[in-house]
């Protein structure tokens, strides 16, 4: 190991880009997919900003939760800086208001609980 790669991290320390839990959300039809799954389980749908500390440190945390999570629920990840127009989407078809970082929790089509910032947790979910 390199002395840069013991300050900053080698190879060996970092972790996946993300956890293997979350679906990630690029299109419509990911979307549309989502939202027809929540008829026959909760869907949670993460927005995430990838600029921003908030939004870094509140995935990070509500990450550190899921192995605690005891229901049937499908994670989306919606990375907002590459697909804004999702957002918008998801914005129009539940008629819930654009936040970052957001939880939102569909079951049957309809949103059944938000949260963004630092209200963000698995209790949500529940």
């Amino acid at each position: 190991m390199s002395f840069f790669d013991k300050i900053f991290g080698g190879k060996e320390n970092q972790k996946p880009e993300r956890e293997s839990f979350w679906k990630n959300m690029e299109t419509e039809e990911d979307l549309a997919k989502a939202i027809e799954n929540s008829y026959h389980h909760k869907i949670a749908i993460f927005k995430h900003s990838t600029r921003c500390f908030i939004s870094k440190t509140v995935l990070r945390n509500f990450e550190k939760e899921i192995d605690n999570l005891d229901h049937k629920v499908e994670l989306y990840y919606l990375d907002l800086l590459q697909h804004r127009l999702i957002s918008n989407k998801i914005s129009e078809n539940l008629g819930i208001r654009h936040e970052s970082p957001q939880l939102i929790v569909i079951e049957d089509g309809k949103v059944i609980n938000s949260a963004s910032h630092e209200d963000i947790s698995t209790s949500q979910i529940t």
